[in-house]
């Protein structure tokens, strides 16, 4: 990580979770942190729980990644206070609890769509500009699924209805990223990370305590130090697909 200390890391869907766990990380690695979320007060609480001597490192700001105009103001922050971005890693992401199927699902489907898809979208544009202008180097991370290469079928959960397809939509866009990065003629690299069930927020509150019952799950962490080794590999390679699995997952 010695090449990324002092630089910017943009962190999305960072207010609990992985999120919170990747920039915490990244700012104990010695990277200056923008965590973006929806939530303000989540960050605040983040913030303030950091030693005073080291959260000059530690920006928040308030954006949802589905709104285009926000990720622009979002990243004109980061550019106006920082100079730019270095890394960003691609966080937010959310399940809704419906069905393809269900009359009137329309604001769940799009919301998904939105967050998952476009929010990827609208933020790597941003940071790839701000990357080129600041030499061509830098490292964008996708938090994918294994979803996004397989569609699970759990008896036990409910339908996952359009989230397997945004983040199979994801795992291809890794790809026609690392072709337009080169195109482009920089040396920017892409990582997809895709873990199994992790122990977060994402799952609604009804169904977290049988999951936890009856499945093995990752941590927050786990996905975190995954997003480490990716960056930390030297310049000349790139990590482009990591899998994640907890042991004795059974899909």
């Amino acid at each position: 990580m010695d090449r990324w200390q002092g630089k910017v890391a943009v962190v999305t869907g960072a207010s609990c979770g992985i999120g919170e766990a990747i920039s915490r990380d990244l700012h104990r690695e010695g990277m200056i942190v923008v965590a973006l979320a929806r939530r303000k007060n989540r960050l605040e609480d983040i913030r303030n729980s950091i030693p005073s001597e080291e959260r000059s490192r530690f920006y928040i700001k308030c954006c949802d990644v589905q709104d285009e105009e926000q990720v622009k103001a979002a990243f004109a922050f980061v550019e106006s206070e920082l100079g730019g971005v270095d890394v960003l890693v691609n966080n937010a992401g959310i399940v809704k609890s419906t069905e393809l199927l269900k009359p009137d699902n329309t604001e769940d489907i799009k919301s998904t769509l939105n967050t998952n898809v476009l929010g990827v979208v609208f933020c790597t544009r941003e940071a790839f500009r701000s990357m080129k202008e600041r030499g061509g180097d830098g490292h964008v991370v996708l938090i994918n699924s294994t979803a996004g290469h397989i569609t699970p079928n759990i008896p036990s959960l409910p339908s996952l209805n359009i989230y397997p397809a945004t983040k199979h939509a994801v795992t291809s866009m890794t790809e026609v990223y690392r072709q337009e990065f080169i195109r482009h003629g920089t040396k920017i690299r892409i990582t997809s990370i895709s873990p199994g069930v992790v122990d977060t927020e994402i799952f609604p509150e009804h169904l977290i305590d049988m999951i936890r019952a009856n499945m093995p799950m990752l941590s927050a962490k786990d996905v975190s130090s995954s997003v480490i080794y990716a960056i930390s590999a030297p310049p000349h390679v790139q990590v482009h697909e990591i899998i994640l699995k907890p042991n004795g997952e059974k899909f």
